[in-house]
């Protein structure tokens, strides 16, 4: 029955995507005949029919939730939400530390394991999302330490091109 529950969720918000995928996205001229426009088309229709499927075939599951899993989602939910309000104050690498160390310990790591993969997330996701993806992370208050690895400056004002 849960499946059935999601998947009408789903249906909602995949028919609302598809609205939006045929009629809001216009492309003012397309070089190729798979252009903008194409793919949210094609990817709901496809959604749409998984959706369908799931909704068609006989159901003969019951719905049982424990309750620590209520409990466990709840906890989720409240971390997520202190991860959101803790990311810029503390900075991605702490507050990833901190959310990934909480919850791999939620889910049966001993506590050396938890903070192990805690450290690894907090410092891989910067250096990836830092030197790979070239995006802007909040340092929070380590922002001052760039521990070898710093986004590209930005040039504020513009070179004159030397001087007289």
């Amino acid at each position: 029955m849960a499946d059935r529950i999601f998947a009408g969720v789903l249906l909602l918000v995949t028919l609302a995507y598809a609205f939006i995928a045929f009629t809001a996205i216009q492309a003012p001229f397309q070089y190729d005949p798979l252009g903008p426009e194409s793919w949210p088309r094609l990817l709901s229709v496809v959604a749409i029919g998984c959706i369908l499927g799931i909704l068609w075939r006989p159901d003969n599951d019951s719905l049982d939730v424990a309750r620590t899993t209520w409990f466990r989602l709840a906890a989720i939910l409240v971390l997520l939400v202190a991860y959101a309000e803790l990311f810029e104050p503390l900075g991605f690498i702490i507050s990833t530390f901190l959310f990934s160390a909480v919850v791999s310990a939620m889910l049966g790591a001993r506590p050396a394991r938890a903070l192990l993969f805690g450290a690894a997330a907090g410092l891989l996701g910067y250096v990836v999302c830092v030197m790979l993806l070239d995006l802007n992370l909040p340092g929070g208050f380590l922002g001052e330490l760039e521990w070898g690895v710093s986004a590209p400056e930005t040039q504020t004002e513009p070179s004159t091109g030397g001087t007289n």
